[in-house]
């Protein structure tokens, strides 16, 4: 039965969690990302007993980073261990940003926070919970097929890397394939192929004039939201974004 919520790019999962849907598909590219939500689901109490061995010091901080440059040392990481590296990494670098260069190497530095919440032990077991019993199907395919099968009825929430609103804003790498306007364009021909089939969709995105063009053919809706990584703090705060959709909300309206 593949009538269900589904969510492509699942990230950090936060609209998931808001929602709490039951039988839904959640998918990502990124390997290690998926890695962490299945220890989580499956085995929790081990996930927290190995956080508590990090610590938050830089030279650690950049031992611990560094594993994945020697292939030797990675692959020895048990699936466990790479989850827990993965969930060190995040509460102690620069801003949580997950970003990985060309090699799929982590590249975010160090944060310098005093007291980073690195075992959050009622979270885990909260999430481990909610995904172990709601009938959550975790993938790690591409976003087209993750989608394969879907029935009329359903819903997907897709939150791909954004596109750029500047070369210097490019945070696209959270996989070492990265996500350019040729995926964002494959993107869309899905989009269309789901409107078509009676799936309904919501997409957010960056407010380019690239995506806003891109999506013209169906409502978008431009809101501000709250951004705070950005290498200009000028530009930090607030900043546009687009919510696509292939239905009518009461505040969007068709562009183009």
């Amino acid at each position: 039965d593949r009538t269900a919520y589904f969510e492509p790019f699942i990230g950090g999962g936060a609209v998931l969690f808001r929602l709490q849907m039951s039988n839904a598909v959640i998918n990502d590219h990124n390997e290690e990302l998926i890695n962490l939500y299945r220890v989580i689901r499956d085995r929790p109490a081990e996930l927290i007993e190995d956080l508590k061995r990090h610590r938050n010091e830089k030279d650690y901080f950049y031992a611990i980073r560094a594993v994945d440059r020697d292939p030797d040392l990675y692959l020895k990481l048990t699936d466990i261990e790479r989850a827990s590296r993965i969930i060190y990494l995040n509460k102690t670098c620069y801003n949580g940003l997950f970003r990985v260069n060309r090699r799929g190497q982590f590249n975010t530095p160090f944060g310098r926070y005093l007291n980073p919440n690195i075992v959050n032990e009622d979270r885990i077991r909260a999430v481990s919970t909610y995904l172990s019993s709601s009938g959550i199907t975790i993938l790690n395919t591409d976003f087209e097929d993750a989608v394969v099968g879907i029935k009329p009825g359903s819903f997907v929430y897709f939150d791909p890397p954004y596109d750029p609103v500047s070369e210097s804003a490019n945070f696209t790498s959270y996989a070492k394939t990265g996500f350019g306007r040729e995926e964002q364009m494959r993107l869309h021909r899905l989009c269309c192929k789901l409107d078509e089939s009676g799936v309904k969709f919501l997409l957010s995105n960056s407010a380019t004039e690239f995506i806003r063009d891109l999506y013209s053919d169906f409502h978008v809706e431009i809101v501000r939201a709250g951004r705070a990584v950005n290498s200009n703090a000028a530009g930090r705060g607030a900043v546009d974004e687009v919510l696509v959709s292939n239905y009518q909300t009461s505040q969007s309206s068709r562009l183009g």
